[in-house]
């Protein structure tokens, strides 16, 4: 029977502790052999991420026990953390441990089989960092990211090739630098006949979706590299991914005509062709080292995740042009492709509005066949009954000046329960991170937590986001704090227009950049009776001053304006300059080990913001970086999100967790 409640007060089965130990997904896939391996995210064992091994009988085991967490930090986002191949004594894994940030070799199938460092152990921890590695003979190849003292800006990369038998661990020298190119690398490509070498590279003020350069290096026979030269891509064409097609063509993912598609490069002749021009993107923002949203097979056929504000997984055949979409129940897929050396099939990781990310393998078929699919690994199992999902839906909403604003609409869904007549429910407002990033429909139980308690989910993908083709994607150039405060305004109240949502109990919340959005528009607009802001930035001034690491520190460039020019713009936009406009209640939400956005910029929002009367509160969490990856610390984090709600919104439930209000 259903029963008549106010919204925000519906009891629900989806608990902050499902929520929290669904969070992250398998990711990095690849092929050892016969066998896949993947990482995946451990909440309950301090956030730490495992490697997970797929015999060929379909066994699954976690091939690293704890404390062992096989995640980078180069450029504090990360990227591929591990490369394994077959060896004598059967897979044989190299990886990053992120504690020490050094390279280890594991055996699995040995006894034991315990992890031996490969790299030195830097004198300052975690100074010496490695991702995207390959094995090329007796090394691994593979990025290094050297730090070289307080500063942030004190960083430099190169490719270099790390022995396998252990030495460089006692002497540093046994580090050979391949290449010191640009100042931001990825991974080496090696050509199938190991006479070339091929990696994207570029430098400040650029970020990798302004423009990146495709760059290539014959090796000698003693192995050393010869000069490097860009044959591809530039200042306003950002590259996003290379690999070869043969030992002569180059594939990668150019942006030349304002979408990311695929494109085949002759080295011989110099000839760059098109292989599939469309309104969509075959790449994305290269936010992390090693994404792969593409992978050559043997038949000639290209594995591609391609979309335009939700992706797709196909086989394009570059011989007609032809793109067969994988079918099933997966409408999102991420960037890590991963395809064996027989290169008879693909393994990617695939999601959708009712599922979470698995681990599928898809063989293409042949001729006009449609693709087989298969999950293979992380299978999505209910944990709650999916009749407490929202159904979620797309929309597009008119922004100032009538331009398109992409957002999706997560309505309040619970079988036992309806909103009392003639009431409307109140939404909050998510707004991702990046700002170069883009919100997708997949099942999130953090949404549904939410959704089924009767508190709608409206997640913008604001000018800025990536997924809609470079000009939607530059309306945020000069923009920030503008166009992300106008778009996320216009979506919500284009709901409120409709008779959707309440006008009087709407909030905002965001992560990152997202949390800045949220404290820009707390201080701009009087939309919100709320704001949720985790681990923001809030002062531009500090954050380009040496406030933030070293891939973001000239992002503002783009977003804001070059100083000192812009200098008024990075004045007046900090929401902790205009403290004095705060109305509404707000959450603060912060990791102390943050080295993207400091703990000290909500220290001093905090002390600007005391006294004026606005009930705030403030979680700082131990041990968490940019981004909480510890069960318990999501689980508080959630819970105290909705207390705020609750607080704004004038609803009582019983079980709300009690926060400590200031005002």
């Amino acid at each position: 029977m259903t029963v008549a409640a106010p919204y925000g007060t519906w009891q629900s089965p989806v608990s902050a502790i499902d929520a929290s130990a669904q969070s992250g997904h398998p990711d990095w896939l690849g092929t050892v052999g016969a066998e896949t391996w993947w990482t995946e995210p451990r909440p309950s064992e301090n956030g730490r991420c495992t490697l997970v091994r797929r015999h060929p009988d379909g066994r699954t085991e976690d091939a690293l026990p704890a404390p062992w967490n096989v995640r980078t930090r180069v450029m504090e986002y990360g990227g591929a953390p591990w490369t394994g191949q077959v060896g004598k004594q059967g897979p044989e894994i190299v990886f990053t441990h992120f504690a020490d940030q050094r390279l280890y070799r594991v055996i699995p199938d040995t006894a034991p089989a315990v992890p031996v460092p490969l790299t030195p152990n830097p004198t300052e921890s975690a100074a010496l960092r490695y991702v995207d590695p390959i094995m090329v003979g007796d090394y691994v190849w593979c990025v290094r990211e050297t730090h070289h003292g307080p500063d942030s800006a004190a960083v430099s990369r190169d490719l270099v090739a790390v022995p396998l038998d252990g030495s460089a661990a006692a002497d540093p020298s046994a580090v050979e630098v391949l290449v010191a190119d640009r100042h931001f690398i990825t991974g080496p490509r090696l050509s199938p006949d190991c006479r070339r070498v091929a990696w994207i590279g570029w430098d400040h003020p650029a970020m990798p979706w302004d423009g990146t350069e495709l760059r290539v290096a014959d090796i000698g026979p003693d192995g050393s590299f010869g000069a490097p030269r860009t044959v591809a891509g530039g200042p306003e064409e950002p590259i996003c991914q290379v690999e070869w097609a043969n030992s002569d063509e180059l594939l990668f993912s150019g942006e030349c005509d304002g979408w990311w598609n695929l494109h085949r490069l002759d080295l011989t002749t110099g000839a760059v062709m098109a292989l599939h021009t469309a309104e969509e993107e075959f790449g994305g923002p290269l936010w992390q080292v090693g994404c792969r949203w593409f992978a050559p097979l043997s038949d000639g056929r290209i594995a591609v995740v391609h979309g335009r504000g939700t992706t797709h997984l196909g086989f394009l055949d570059p011989a007609d042009a032809t793109l067969t979409d994988v079918p099933g129940p997966w409408t999102e897929w991420a960037p890590t492709l991963a395809v064996p050396a027989d290169g008879s099939r693909v393994v990617a990781c695939g999601a959708g509005p009712a599922r979470s990310y698995e681990v599928v393998e898809i063989r293409p078929g042949t001729g006009c066949a449609v693709p087989s699919a298969e999950v293979i690994g992380h299978p999505h199992t209910d944990s709650v009954d999916p009749a407490y999902l929202s159904e979620p839906y797309a929309r597009t909403f008119t922004g100032p000046g009538g331009r398109e604003v992409h957002a999706i609409v997560h309505p309040p869904r619970n079988p036992d329960y309806t909103g009392p007549e003639h009431a409307l429910p109140p939404y909050v407002v998510f707004v991702h991170g990046g700002p170069t990033s883009r919100s997708s429909m997949v099942l999130s139980l953090s949404i549904a937590y939410f959704t089924s308690r009767g508190v709608g989910v409206l997640d913008v993908n604001y000018g800025g986001s990536t997924g809609f083709g470079r000009a939607y994607r530059e309306r945020l150039r000069g923009q920030w704090g503008v166009v992300d405060v106008q778009d996320c305004e216009a979506a919500a109240l284009g709901l409120v227009a409709e008779g959707l949502a309440d006008p009087n109990r709407l909030g905002i919340r965001g992560r990152s950049a997202g949390g800045w959005t949220v404290g820009a528009s707390l201080v701009s607009v009087p939309t919100y009776r709320c704001g949720t802001l985790y681990y923001p930035a809030l002062d531009l001034v500090a954050f380009a001053s040496g406030g933030t690491h070293d891939f973001e520190s000239r992002y503002l460039d783009a977003l804001v304006g070059p100083l000192p020019q812009a200098i008024d713009q990075y004045h007046d936009r900090s929401p902790i300059n205009r403290t004095d406009r705060l109305t509404a209640p707000f959450l603060l939400l912060q990791g102390l080990d943050d080295r993207v956005c400091p703990p000290e910029q909500c220290e001093r929002f905090l002390v600007k913001a005391a006294g004026r009367g606005v009930s705030h509160a403030y979680l700082a969490f131990e041990g968490e970086g940019h981004g909480f990856r510890r069960l318990e610390n999501q689980i508080a984090a959630l819970e105290a999100e909705f207390a705020l709600y609750a607080h704004a919104f004038g609803f009582y439930r019983p079980g709300i967790k009690a926060v400590g209000w200031r005002e």
